[in-house]
């Protein structure tokens, strides 16, 4: 049982060697960070691609646009602007304001104004930004608002392309004694808190924030794409709702000259922050890049806005976050990829074909990783996209080389001995017919003829070995040329005798093809003797030797396949069949056939269906056989039927 299921393995061993060796090489590369700009790339991509989703009217973005400076003639803008500004904003009844100004020194005019409005507006909060160590503020807040404890941080996490995939929800100092929340988290807080949804320990893993129904898992060095990643603080991924122009946005001037409904913030989050290009508070995201459909960069405020939706849509709606498969899970998916690259350069030889799956392996690869990016899973797509080209490049290398070698052996083995349509049919079937370097044994129905010189030896005393070398490379040429003619194997030539065999190396399985073989190979002896004729008249006319020649057909159950060691190797058949006609060429010289005398055996005889004319011999103990054996000689041919005359033809063409 061992044996069969080795046997197997070996067969496919293209696919085992290969398969751990490009998931291997790929994971190994993933593993150094080399393969991580084409998976942010592809997740870019994706996240472009995906469908916009609908603008979300819980937040309203104040933008201090370019032409409201042009108008202000200054900036920073006041603190008389900016104090005016919150008291309309506090007129509407919003339900926090977020206030993305650095206010860390006076703008004057109009200082005692707006500290009187940040006193006085418990839902406003400012901003700090914290330093590289991320445990003391480098760009200070209002002190107002900071002893109120109404700031938050808007520190953001960039990648090493610049892009921001991810944001910081917290951050706590080393000594645990402080927390500072993102702003956008502390938004979300605050329009959630009269709705009683508090932030909780996960029930699913107590170190993760949940909300609602939104648990947040932190963001790993490794998750995803990403390899040792700055994964300071609480981070997760930044799930945008699309590019920029996904929340309603108005102008400052507009809210200051009272061009706005009067209830358009009510109860809502409003956003005040620059969105002039002068201002340059912008950053890359997933959607820059494509400035055709969209803007190549996105003002800070809308990415505030953007994580403020995201957490507001994952408590309230169970809108799903950016989540990744575990290190093994993505390992696994690498593997699994490559292997099936490895199985279509393995199973499919034509190259056209190959590459034809192999188009088709990576069409689905994309569009199932982006359905599932859809649904909220970034699984990777560059690897295993990679692991299946390198595979099926690799197989079907190695493939043409096992080919290369196979047509070799088969043409080694064959290729002297029969004519190059039956190598050609035979390489197409070297499937079945090679094994491990060899041709497989297997047992077969064949007609098996030999032929011999009569009184070769005395012919060979008498003549010049040189010329006695020629002489017999003429005769055998003309054999060989007749064997061929008829489809026939030449199985070997041993000194002045030929073996050929009829029915080899493809299997000829039905009754017809049999009978087909044992008239092909009659034939093919009656072709040899006319042959014989012609030749014995040009060597007449030379002086050479005139000679005749007996010929033995058995047909029945021979075992064919490779025979020989590792420096020489030679396809032949072997078996009891091949026995019966080797002693039928020698039997009984006496019996006269004139220049070409044909004896086959019964078995032959039955299948010839009475379409060349023959004599019994009689039932003959041959040698080295226990059983007595029905010979019969041809005579010569006769008029066939127009449907034999038809199936010879086509027997001898074959």
């Amino acid at each position: 049982m061992l044996i069969p299921i080795a046997k197997r393995i070996w067969q496919w061993r293209g696919v085992w060697i290969t398969t751990p060796i490009v998931a291997g090489l790929l994971i190994g590369l993933r593993s150094l960070g080399w393969i991580q700009p084409l998976e942010w790339m592809a997740y870019d991509h994706y996240m472009r691609q995906r469908p916009r989703e609908p603008r979300d009217a819980r937040i309203i973005i104040i933008g201090v646009t370019e032409q409201d400076l042009q108008q202000l003639d200054r900036y920073p803008v006041s603190d008389a602007t900016l104090a005016r500004l919150l008291q309309k904003v506090k007129q509407q009844q919003p339900r926090a304001i977020g206030l993305d100004f650095f206010r860390d020194f006076p703008v004057a005019p109009g200082t005692p104004q707006l500290n009187q409005v940040f006193q006085t507006t418990p839902n406003l909060i400012g901003i700090e930004k914290l330093s590289g160590s991320q445990d003391r503020a480098t760009i200070r807040p209002s002190a107002i608002l900071k002893q109120h404890q109404q700031t938050a941080i808007n520190n953001i996490v960039t990648d090493a392309d610049g892009k921001l995939r991810r944001n910081l929800l917290f951050w706590t100092t080393p000594d645990g004694s402080n927390t500072m929340e993102y702003m956008g988290l502390r938004l979300a807080l605050m329009y959630l808190e009269p709705m009683g949804i508090t932030p909780m320990a996960a029930t699913e893993n107590e170190n993760y924030l949940q909300l609602g129904q939104a648990v947040m898992p932190i963001f790993e060095s490794n998750d995803g794409s990403y390899v040792n990643a700055d994964a300071g603080g609480y981070q997760t991924f930044l799930n945008y709702r699309g590019p920029s122009g996904s929340f309603t946005t108005v102008a400052m001037l507009d809210v200051l000259n009272d061009r706005v409904d009067a209830s358009l913030m009510r109860d809502r989050i409003v956003l005040i922050g620059p969105t002039a290009e002068s201002v340059k508070d912008f950053f890359y995201t997933p959607f820059s890049g494509n400035t055709i459909t969209t803007p190549e960069k996105m003002a800070g405020v809308e990415v505030i806005a953007h994580v403020t939706s995201q957490i507001l849509s994952s408590a309230l709606e169970g809108r799903s976050g950016i989540r990744v498969w575990s290190d093994q899970q993505e390992w696994a998916w690498i593997g699994f990829w490559s292997l099936v690259g490895s199985l279509v350069g393995w199973c499919i030889r034509n190259p056209r074909w190959a590459l034809a799956s192999m188009v088709t392996l990576e069409g689905s690869l994309l569009i199932g990783t982006y359905w599932l990016f859809l649904q909220g899973w970034w699984i990777p797509v560059v690897p295993p996209a990679i692991a299946t080209i390198l595979a099926v490049i690799a197989l079907t290398g190695y493939v043409a080389a096992l080919e290369r070698n196979d047509r070799k052996l088969v043409m080694n083995l064959f290729g002297r001995y029969v004519t190059p349509k039956i190598a050609e049919a035979i390489w197409s079937d070297r499937e079945q017919l090679l094994a491990n370097g060899r041709v497989k044994g297997q047992k077969m129905s064949a007609s098996v003829l030999f032929t011999d010189i009569k009184d070769f030896s005395t012919i060979s005393e008498r003549t010049d070995p040189e010329e006695l070398m020629e002489w017999l490379n003429e005769y055998m040429d003309a054999m060989t040329k007749v064997v061929f003619e008829h489809g026939a194997v030449v199985d070997k030539f041993i000194g002045d005798a030929v073996m050929a065999v009829f029915g080899v190396p493809i299997a000829r399985t039905t009754p017809k093809e049999v009978s087909e073989d044992a008239v092909s190979a009659v034939r093919c002896a009656i072709g040899m003797g006319k042959a014989l004729e012609e030749l014995n008249g040009q060597w007449a006319q030379q002086g050479k030797p005139e000679i005749k020649m007996r010929v033995g057909i058995s047909t029945g159950t021979v075992v064919t396949g490779s025979l020989g060691g590792k420096q020489r190797m030679d396809y032949t058949a072997i078996g009891d069949t091949v026995n019966i006609a080797a002693r039928l060429e020698s039997f009984d010289k006496s019996i006269d056939g004139g220049i070409c005398r044909i004896l086959i055996s019964d078995a032959t005889y039955t299948l010839l269906k009475d379409g060349f004319p023959a004599k019994a011999i009689g039932s003959v103990q041959l040698k080295g056989r226990e059983q007595p054996t029905e010979v019969y000689q041809i005579l010569s041919l006769m008029p066939e039927s127009p449907v034999l005359q038809r199936r010879h033809e086509d027997a001898g063409s074959g």
